[in-house]
C-alpha cells in the first residue's frame, strides 16, 4: 500500500502476472513462472501446472491423474506427485515453491524482509484445502495472517464497497483451474458473503486442453506422434491461441518441428474457439442458479456482476454470464489482478494502513453470561457472522436481590465454570419478590472484533457497558480448536449436569412452594391427595441426594402431576376472596 493505494510489483520481466507453473530439473533449482512454461514442451513430466487443483486431497481425484504429467500417489498425510523413483512432492511443497518465488519478488522490491501473507483462496474451498493452503504458505516461511476468499477479494479490489446501501453483487471468478461464483451484499463498507458455489476441477486449463485435443486432431500426425513433447507443444499453442481469439476473430497457429521435422500450422477462429469452450463454461450456469437461489435473490435485485480471473477476458465467457444474470458484466478492472489487488487491501486493512472497509469475521467461540446455577446461556452462539448484536431479558431468582452480576463468558461447555471469563460488572435495582426486576442484557460485536456488553433496567433504564477489545474474535487458534475439542469430549457429561442443575433449581423452587400450598388448603383437600403429595415431595429430596438428573426430573414431573389438583384449589380460593374483597368495597 502506498499512500493508500494498492501496487503489484513487478518480476524481473517486467510482469506482474506469475502462471502458477514450476519445472523441476534433475539438478539445480526448481524454475518458476513463465520460465517452467517453457520448458513443459521440453520436459513435460518434470513441469506442474494447476497444482491448486490437488491441495487438500488425499486421494487421486479420477478426473485429474491423466491431466498430470507425472504420476499421483497417496501417501498417509496426502497425495504425492512423483517426478522420479527418488523424488516425490506434496501439492503444498509444490505450491510453497511459488510462494517463495512471490516472497522474493516483494523482498527485492521492498527491500526488506517479508515474513506475513494474505493468501487468497476459491470460495468453494473445504477446510482440508484451506488449510493445505496454509501450510503452503508455512512452508515458505510465512505467517499467513488471512486466509481471504476470492470473490470479496475481488469486491475490494473493484471498489464495490462505494456502491449505495444494500448493493448486491454477483462475483463470477473463472481462473485457471476453478471456478467460483459468490453473491455479495455490501453495506456501509460491510461485505456479507450471502450464498456461494463453484467447482474447484473447473477452469481455463479445461479450455487449453479442449483447444490442443482439437490441434491434434488436425495435425494428424498419427498414433506414434502422440507423446507428451507433442501433447505439451500444442497445449502451448493453444493457450498462445485463446490468448489472441480473446481479441481477434481469427489466430494462425504455427508448431515448427512439431513432431520430428514435420511442422503444424492452421487457422482457428474466435467461433471454433467458442463452439470448444461452450460446454465447458456452460458447466457455470447451474452453478450460478444454485448461488442465486441460496442467495433468496430474485435476478432484478442483483445490482452488478463483477467478472474476475482470466479466463473471463473470452467473450464467449462474458456472453453466458450475461444470460445468466440478465445484465451485462463489469468488465472495468483487470480480471487477472483484481484478486491480487483485493490481497493487498486486505493487507493494508490489517496493518491499519487502509480504513473505512470491512470484511466480515466470525465469532471463533460462543459468547453469554452466566445465569443462576452456575450454567453458561449463549447469547451469541459459536461462528455468528460479525458485526453482530443480540441480547435476552433476565430476572432476579431470589427475593429481595438488589442487584445482577453479569458475568461475561466465552466457550463451547455447558456449565460457567468450565469456560472463559472475560470481564464481569453489576446491575443494581430496587429489592422485591422473586421475578420483580428486568434486567435487559445486550451482546454487540463490531466489525473491528470489539465486543460491546450492555446490561439496563428496564424499570430506571439505568445502563452499564464494558467493551472487551479483540477477544471475542482474536483467540489462539490452538486454544479455541482445544475448547472445541474438549466441549467433544465432555458433551454428554456437560449436558448431564446442566439437566440436574436445571432439575436440582425446578425442585427448589418446588418444595417451599408445595408446603406453602398445603398449608393453605389442606383442609380442602383428602387424606388421598394429602398423601399423594406429601409422598411425591419426599420422593423429589431422595432424588436430591442422588444427582441422577433423569431420576430428578421424572420426580419434579411426578410432583408436578399430583399437585395439579391442589393447585386448581389455589386459584378457586385466590378467585373467591377477590370476589369477596369486591363486594365489601
Amino acid at each position: 500500500m502506498d499512500a493508500g493505494f494498492p501496487i503489484l510489483f513487478a518480476d524481473g520481466g517486467g510482469s506482474r502476472i506469475t502462471p502458477s507453473a514450476v519445472y523441476f530439473p534433475v539438478e539445480g533449482e526448481p524454475i518458476i513462472g513463465a520460465a517452467a512454461l517453457r520448458m513443459r514442451s521440453l520436459d513435460p513430466a518434470r513441469t506442474i501446472t494447476s497444482v491448486k487443483r490437488l491441495m487438500g486431497s488425499r486421494n487421486v481425484p479420477v478426473d485429474e491423474a491423466e491431466r498430470f504429467p507425472c504420476p499421483l500417489t497417496p501417501a498417509a498425510d496426502g497425495l504425492r506427485l512423483r517426478l522420479d523413483e527418488t523424488t516425490a512432492l506434496s501439492p503444498e511443497a509444490v505450491s510453497a515453491t511459488i510462494l517463495s518465488w512471490l516472497r522474493a519478488i516483494a523482498e527485492r522490491a521492498m527491500e526488506k524482509e517479508i515474513t506475513r501473507a494474505v493468501i487468497t483462496v476459491p470460495a468453494y474451498f473445504n477446510d482440508a484445502q484451506r488449510a493445505a493452503t496454509k501450510r503452503a504458505g508455512e512452508l515458505a516461511g510465512l505467517t499467513v495472517e488471512r486466509i481471504l476468499n476470492e470473490p470479496t477479494a475481488a469486491a475490494l479490489a473493484y471498489g464495490l464497497d462505494r456502491l449505495g446501501e444494500r448493493s448486491k453483487v454477483a462475483v463470477y471468478d473463472l481462473g485457471g483451474g476453478t471456478f467460483d461464483i459468490s453473491i455479495l451484499e455490501l453495506s456501509d463498507g460491510v461485505f456479507q458473503v450471502l450464498s456461494t458455489a463453484g467447482d474447484t476441477r473447473l477452469g481455463g486449463d479445461d479450455i487449453d486442453r479442449a483447444l490442443a485435443a482439437h490441434l491434434f486432431g488436425r495435425a494428424n500426425l498419427g498414433e506414434n506422434a502422440d507423446t507428451p513433447e507433442v501433447r505439451a507443444k500444442l497445449l502451448d499453442a493453444a493457450i498462445r491461441a485463446k490468448h489472441a481469439l480473446s481479441e481477434d476473430e481469427a489466430f494462425i497457429v504455427s508448431v515448427p518441428f512439431l513432431s520430428g521435422t514435420d511442422s503444424f500450422e492452421c487457422v482457428v477462429t474466435q467461433a471454433q474457439l467458442a463452439a470448444l469452450a461452450t460446454p465447458i463454461i456452460d458447466r457455470t450456469r447451474n452453478l450460478c442458479q444454485r448461488a442465486i437461489s441460496d442467495s433468496k435473490l430474485k435476478l432484478s435485485e442483483i445490482d452488478r456482476v463483477v467478472l474476475v480471473g482470466g479466463s473471463t477476458r473470452m467473450p464467449i465467457v462474458r456472453k453466458i454470464a450475461a444470460e445468466v444474470f440478465g445484465q451485462e458484466p463489469d468488465t472495468s478492472q483487470n480480471p487477472d489482478e483484481a484478486v491480487a489487488l483485493g490481497a493487498v487491501i486486505q493487507g493494508g486493512i490489517l496493518s491499519g494502513r487502509t480504513q473505512n472497509v470491512i470484511l466480515l469475521d466470525v465469532t471463533p467461540l460462543s459468547l453469554g453470561i452466566e445465569t443462576f446455577g452456575g450454567l453458561m446461556n449463549v447469547i451469541l452462539p459459536r461462528n455468528t457472522t460479525i458485526p453482530a448484536k443480540a441480547g435476552e431479558l433476565f430476572t432476579n431468582a431470589v427475593a429481595g436481590q438488589e442487584a445482577m452480576q453479569i458475568r461475561i463468558l466465552q466457550g463451547e461447555r455447558e456449565m460457567a465454570r468450565d469456560n472463559w471469563e472475560l470481564g464481569q460488572f453489576a446491575i443494581n435495582f430496587d429489592p422485591g419478590p422473586k421475578g420483580h426486576a428486568r434486567v435487559g442484557v445486550e451482546f454487540a460485536i463490531d466489525a473491528n472484533g470489539i465486543l460491546t456488553v450492555l446490561g439496563r433496567d428496564t424499570k430506571t433504564q439505568r445502563d452499564e457497558i464494558l467493551k472487551i477489545d479483540n477477544a471475542a474474535v482474536d483467540v489462539n487458534d490452538e486454544a479455541v480448536e482445544a475448547m472445541i475439542s474438549e466441549s467433544i469430549d465432555y458433551a454428554f457429561d456437560d449436558m448431564n449436569e446442566r439437566v440436574w442443575t436445571e432439575a436440582k433449581m425446578k425442585s427448589d423452587e418446588l418444595l417451599p412452594a408445595v408446603e406453602s400450598a398445603l398449608a393453605q388448603v389442606d383442609e380442602l383437600l383428602t387424606g388421598e391427595d394429602i398423601e399423594g403429595v406429601c409422598a411425591a415431595a419426599d420422593a423429589v429430596r431422595v432424588a436430591l441426594k442422588t444427582h441422577d438428573a433423569r431420576q430428578l426430573k421424572e420426580a419434579n414431573q411426578n410432583l408436578d402431576h399430583a399437585t395439579e389438583h391442589m393447585a386448581a384449589l389455589l386459584v378457586e380460593k385466590a378467585m373467591e376472596e377477590s370476589l369477596k374483597r369486591k363486594e365489601i368495597l
